[in-house]
């Protein structure tokens, strides 16, 4: 298998390994997800690195029987479990997911979006159409045409 990228070029780092290395080490969310996946620093880093250095690098996947973990001091989750892990992943629930954008602190200011459309109508606002009776029936009209108003050749 390490023979598969023999004739390839390694596409990786573009500065020195100990540079970001070093970088990895000191920094505080590269602490923190070692610590979600119960690894020491050091090596979930050299592990980040392995991967940097050879872009072509597939991720490697082992499966193994729940018996063979219990042996090995590992406490394997049950598929309802598992299940919860995954749906606050998608809910941004974990540690070192990103937040849910409903919850960010993004705010635009009301002058600039003055005039413009907007998916987020404000409480009690009512869609409305055209305000003139002609456009109106004319936008009913090509509703039950099907068509779309515009000129087709």
């Amino acid at each position: 298998m390490s023979q598969d990228n023999a004739g390839k070029p390694k596409r990786g780092l573009k500065r020195p390994i100990e540079v970001v290395r070093a970088e990895l080490l000191k920094d505080p969310e590269t602490k923190k997800i070692a610590e979600a996946v119960s690894m020491k620093l050091e090596d979930y880093v050299e592990l980040v690195l392995k991967y940097a250095q050879d872009k072509d690098k597939e991720a490697e996947v082992a499966v193994i029987p729940d018996e063979e973990l219990r042996r090995n001091g590992f406490n394997p989750l049950s598929t309802e479990e598992a299940a919860n892990i995954l749906i606050k992943g998608m809910k941004g629930e974990l540690p070192g997911s990103p937040p849910d954008f409903e919850a960010s602190r993004f705010t635009q200011d009301k002058a600039s979006t003055a005039g413009k459309p907007s998916l987020n109508a404000p409480v009690g606002a009512v869609p409305s159409g055209p305000q003139d009776p002609a456009a109106r029936q004319e936008l009913m009209d090509q509703l039950k045409k099907g068509t779309s108003g515009g000129n087709r050749s």
